[in-house]
């Protein structure tokens, strides 16, 4: 910009200017620049002066880390500049403006501090210069000197400084304003030679910093200078500690031994720090801290993008965030316990009444180690959701592990600390997450482990389940005693001949039966229906369901002996009542037998009525399914024949075993039951149990047989 410009845009700048805090830099004049702004009040400066005058003022904030500077926080002495192009709004919510270096000035006062600073500035007059000394251009040669050699050190500066140090050369003011501002110089440097008024002290105080960047520059050229690649691996060494001295004489001597330390070059020692309080806060045990502080050690002396550095400061994150010394305070007050148990469950007394028993003994003996149960029965009686209540009655944090069609160890005990990406197993994961060492942990689906070449699960979970081995539980990652006695461990599963014996040994096998008709009757009435109904939108206003109602919706379209498949119907039901209500029905629509098989349509199961009259070689019997039980009729016939027994219905072994025992039986007591031994040769016997397309087997049906 010339110097006619120049002084035609002082004389457009009115007194009272918006002024916007800087902070990391300081602004001089004939500088063009980016702004990128953040900050609600300095957005309103902004926008209040592209809107008027397009004048801004300048000044750098004390410190840079203050987020709502005062008055007395930002330096006086700044520069005016003009936003030269229209206001950008960035996806980040922040603006970008690109503003143009006027001229100095000074704030004479504030005349509003919100909702953004105002102030009345009084423009700084430069001294003029009319002849350039020789003493000034010795030194801004020198300057250009040191640039170039400034430059060839590696120092960093704008593209065509020199060329622009040229086309200024005859002004030592603007000369050193232009070279300062490219310098990178510390705020206190930097807002030193923006007050200072006189050209040629300013001129004389940028050399002296330019003289000072250089010596830094050199001796880190020299201190960092790397080995040759023919040098062998003692030279090497020797160089390199070499280098340390040499670091150590430049360091002043009044350091703490703790700062040279971390000021040595070791890599990795800008880490240990944070490391270091980290791990004092973390209560870790003394004999595992040992091996934390070691592993601390190895990352000193390591580079800090190596790939072993990584692993390590994995390893010590973990050890630092595992909850050593937190744990949550159990609610002991059984009746309240009580009370919450039964407020999220109906029946399940034999799961409820242990959990009790386990409070009241933990009021009377403060050290119980927590049992291991097992909750044994079909899908969808709430086995899991079990769990998540008695965490919420026992006050404590709650993790579910899903170990359905898990086959590698690893997943329980961790990854050893061989390569990157290694991890702790999933039990240590669950601790940690809870953010506690005695969260209520529910191992969901224990009969589902599986086995396969990376190990088998569940031998792993012999250590974990095991109340006199789990308080110094060792993981492969971590390889550190962890005390998981304090650790509430509840496991589900479906069916127990599926979990190995030893497994089983080590848990407390709580039965959970299925429901009965009445108990889905009761716990839909008060449970299900509420919740589908606001989950589907509609109101108490729109839908009422009878008993007749939720009765055939339970004997027509489920068969099970969980509550999963009814729920999902209870949904249907609401999601069809919905549906009528979009479409215009303005009366309560009332579900009963009539209107289910209505918005149903027709049932899914028919179940076996009860025999009205008594039938010749007809028997009931009872039978067991995954979904609850079953009426069975069990019907046979004699046919003349030779004394053969037929069997049909795709019965097993055991089955079968039953028909000849009870033929046998016949035969040896035929006297005592008036029975001629001869009827047997002329007579074929045939037995059947019809649903011949389902398997049966097993010893429930043998009386009936």
């Amino acid at each position: 910009m010339s110097s006619n410009n120049n002084a035609d845009n002082t004389k457009e700048v009115p007194n009272n200017l918006p002024l916007l805090p800087v902070r990391d830099m300081v602004v001089f004049p004939y500088m063009a620049l980016p702004l990128y702004i953040g900050r609600e009040s300095s957005v309103l400066a902004v926008e209040k002066s592209f809107s008027t005058h397009r004048y801004i003022f300048l000044s750098t904030q004390v410190e840079k880390s203050d987020e709502n500077p005062k008055s007395d926080s930002i330096y006086r002495t700044g520069t005016i500049a003009k936003i030269v192009r229209p206001i950008r709004r960035l996806s980040d919510g922040r603006v970008k403006i690109l503003a143009q270096g006027i001229c100095k000035a000074k704030v004479k006062s504030f005349s509003n501090e919100d909702p953004f600073f105002e102030v009345e500035v009084v423009q700084i007059e430069e001294l003029p210069c009319l002849n350039v000394s020789e003493q000034s251009n010795k030194l801004m040669k020198e300057c250009k000197t040191l640039v170039e050699e400034a430059l060839a050190h590696g120092k960093i500066l704008s593209a065509g400084i020199l060329f622009d140090l040229d086309s200024v050369s005859n002004d030592p003011g603007k000369f050193s304003d232009h070279l300062a501002a490219n310098l990178g110089l510390k705020i206190e440097d930097a807002q030193c030679i923006l007050e200072e008024k006189d050209p040629q002290e300013r001129l004389k105080l940028v050399h002296q910093f330019l003289t000072t960047e250089l010596e830094v520059l050199k001796l880190h050229t020299t201190i960092t200078g790397a080995p040759k690649d023919n040098l062998t691996k003692a030279q090497r060494e020797y160089f390199l500690r070499e280098q340390m001295k040499a670091i150590k004489n430049e360091l002043s001597g009044n350091k703490s031994s703790n700062s040279n330390q971390q000021a040595n070059g070791q890599p990795g020692a800008e880490d240990t720090t944070g490391y270091k309080k980290r791990i004092e806060d973390a209560s870790i045990p003394s004999e595992t801290k040992e091996e934390v502080e070691k592993q601390l050690a190895r990352l000193e002396k390591m580079h800090p993008d190596s790939s072993e550095a990584s692993m390590i400061r994995n390893y010590l994150d973990w050890m630092c965030d595992l909850p050593w010394g937190v744990s949550t305070e159990d609610n002991l007050d059984v009746d309240k316990a009580s009370a919450i148990l039964e407020e999220d469950h109906y029946d399940l007394e034999k799961a409820k009444e242990r959990i009790l028993e386990f409070l009241a003994v933990r009021k009377l003996k403060a050290n119980l180690k927590g049992p291991i149960l097992c909750f044994a029965g079909p899908p969808g009686v709430g086995k899991t959701s079990l769990g998540k209540s008695i965490a919420r009655a026992m006050g404590r944090k709650y993790y579910r592990i899903a170990l359905g069609g898990l086959k590698d160890e690893a997943e329980i005990r961790g990854h050893r600390r061989t390569y990157v990406g290694a991890m702790p197993g999933k039990i240590i994961q669950a601790v940690k997450a809870s953010g506690t060492n005695n969260p209520v942990i529910v191992l969901d689906e224990i009969d589902k482990l599986g086995s396969d070449f990376r190990g088998d699960p569940s031998a792993a979970m012999l250590e974990v389940l095991d109340p006199q081995q789990n308080h110094a539980f060792k993981d492969n990652f971590i390889n550190a005693d962890f005390d998981l006695s304090n650790v509430l461990f509840l496991a589900t599963a479906n069916v127990l001949q599926n979990i190995p014996h030893a497994l089983k040994d080590r848990m407390e096998i709580i039965n959970i039966p299925g429901y009965t008709e009445n108990d889905k009757l009761l716990i839909a009435r008060k449970h299900l229906i509420n919740q589908q109904i606001e989950n589907n939108g509609i109101n108490h206003e729109q839908i009422e369901f009878t008993d007749e109602g939720i009765k055939s919706l339970i004997a027509g379209y489920t068969r099970e002996a969980g509550l999963r498949t009814l729920e999902r119907e209870i949904g249907s039901v609401c999601r069809k009542v919905a549906k009528l209500v979009v479409s215009g029905h303005k009366e309560k629509v009332v579900i009963n037998s009539h209107m289910i098989g209505e918005l149903m349509g027709p049932p899914t199961f028919i179940r076996d009525e009860r025999l009205e009259n008594d039938y010749f070689g007809v028997a009931t019997g009872l039978a067991w399914t995954q979904v609850g039980g079953e009426i069975l009729y069990i019907e046979s016939v004699a046919i003349p024949g030779k004394g053969t027994l037929q069997l049909t219905g795709q019965l097993g072994d055991v089955m079968k075993e039953s028909a000849t025992a009870a033929i046998s039986y016949i035969k040896s007591n035929a006297e005592d039951l008036d029975v001629e031994l001869d009827w047997f040769n002329k007579h074929d016997i045939h037995i059947h149990l019809p649903a011949g397309a389902v398997p049966k087997d097993g010893p429930s049906a043998g009386i009936t047989i």
